[in-house]
């Protein structure tokens, strides 16, 4: 196979590097340390149509395709990951179940404003007291004539208490299957709807300048027409959606990875020490080679993933290794930056600080390492 960027490919690359660099990097250090949301950066990235990347021109989408998304992912978070989890989640998470799920009534009324990022939309499917284990839900929904009755709470849910953000789709349970299991529905909850209540965003060690909140569903009634797909298979949905979505968070870490290279290539030509520069040390030009290294080959597995995924050929079981191999080394190469760094790679300043903030997360969200490692078993058969 080959792994070559086409010129469009590298034209949208080019593109999106230049924006994290002028537009994203000048700015981020401020919102990040004031944990305030990034509403100038967003704004300027619908322009650019990054949200609209991977979707069809007749939703108003760029006509591109998940692997764009990817790799304007990667650009983004070379400088930031709270901007690029947000187009993450806003894309992969809040668009991408009614684009694929959703009625032509559904994506009328609501993938223009996503599309153009006008809009943002949340992903509600963690509870406090699930986390991965999502067959848990405690979430319930009642069918009462024509309204849902939903009741229930979420948690760690991204762009979901922006000014901007218009609605969550949440899973629920809507009644028992045949043998006795949940039932497990995706309803779509438009912002201010009576009894739709946003918690406060939670005091995060990473991704500060992201939006991510708890969320409570108190007798809230939306109609019967905002279930999302069919009844019953809100599960199955949300399978296929993290599944792409590993792909997409691969990318960012990728970003990360590399983020550090870059940082660490930059403070080893200016950091004099003992009369020359860090970099003409083996063990600190060793140690860049490793990192390096260690972003390339990731980048490698979520290439393939997405190859797969864009061909129609099962990509599951090389989605979870491109996740999980990829937040590992973000973690590794974190670490090695700010080692590099010496005292200044501790002080928030400094780039590499960030990263190594953000990049625990990444072996979290959307599904842990260990999770990661139970879907590459499965798929071995085991």
């Amino acid at each position: 196979m080959d792994f070559r960027l086409t010129d469009e490919q590298t034209a949208l690359r080019e593109s999106v590097r230049d924006f994290a660099r002028e537009v994203v990097a000048p700015v981020i250090a401020e919102h990040y340390e004031q944990h305030t949301f990034p509403y100038e950066v967003i704004r300027q990235m619908g322009k650019m149509g990054l949200f609209g990347l991977p979707f069809g021109e007749e939703h108003g989408g760029m006509g591109g395709d998940y692997f764009a998304l990817c790799l304007a992912l990667e650009e983004i978070a070379r400088v930031d990951s709270s901007v690029a989890i947000t187009l993450e989640a806003a894309v992969s998470l809040g668009a991408m179940p009614i684009y694929r799920f959703g009625t032509e009534e559904q994506k009328a009324t609501w993938l223009p404003k996503l599309l153009s990022g006008e809009a943002l939309a949340g992903f509600g499917l963690t509870e406090p007291g699930t986390g991965s284990d999502a067959a848990g839900t405690q979430t319930r929904a009642v069918l009462d004539g024509d309204e849902w009755v939903i009741n229930g709470s979420k948690a760690f849910i991204t762009n979901s208490g922006t000014d901007i953000t218009a609605l969550v789709t949440v899973t629920a349970v809507t009644g028992t299957n045949a043998d006795g299991s949940k039932e497990l529905s995706t309803i779509i909850v438009p912002t201010g709807t009576p009894g739709f209540t946003v918690a406060p965003g939670y005091s995060k060690v990473g991704w500060t300048a992201s939006d991510t909140h708890e969320l409570t569903f108190d007798d809230c009634r939306v109609p019967a027409a905002n279930l999302l797909g069919a009844r019953g298979r809100g599960f199955a949905q949300f399978l296929r959606i993290l599944d792409e979505g590993r792909i997409a968070i691969a990318a960012l870490a990728v970003g990360l990875a590399q983020g550090c290279v870059d940082e660490s290539i930059k403070y080893a030509r200016e950091r004099q020490a003992f009369g020359r520069p860090i970099g003409a040390n083996q063990a600190i030009q060793f140690k860049i080679a490793d990192m390096e290294l260690k972003a390339h080959t990731a980048r490698l597995a979520y290439y393939d993933a997405a190859a797969r995924m864009l061909a129609g050929e099962p990509f599951k079981r090389q989605a979870a290794i491109a996740k999980l191999h990829a937040s590992t080394i973000a973690v590794d190469n974190a670490r090695e930056a700010t080692q590099i760094h010496g005292g200044y790679g501790f002080m928030n300043e400094y780039p590499v600080a960030r990263f190594w903030r953000d990049s625990k997360i990444l072996e979290i969200g959307e599904g842990t390492s260990e999770v990661q490692r139970m879907i590459i078993a499965r798929d071995l058969g085991l």
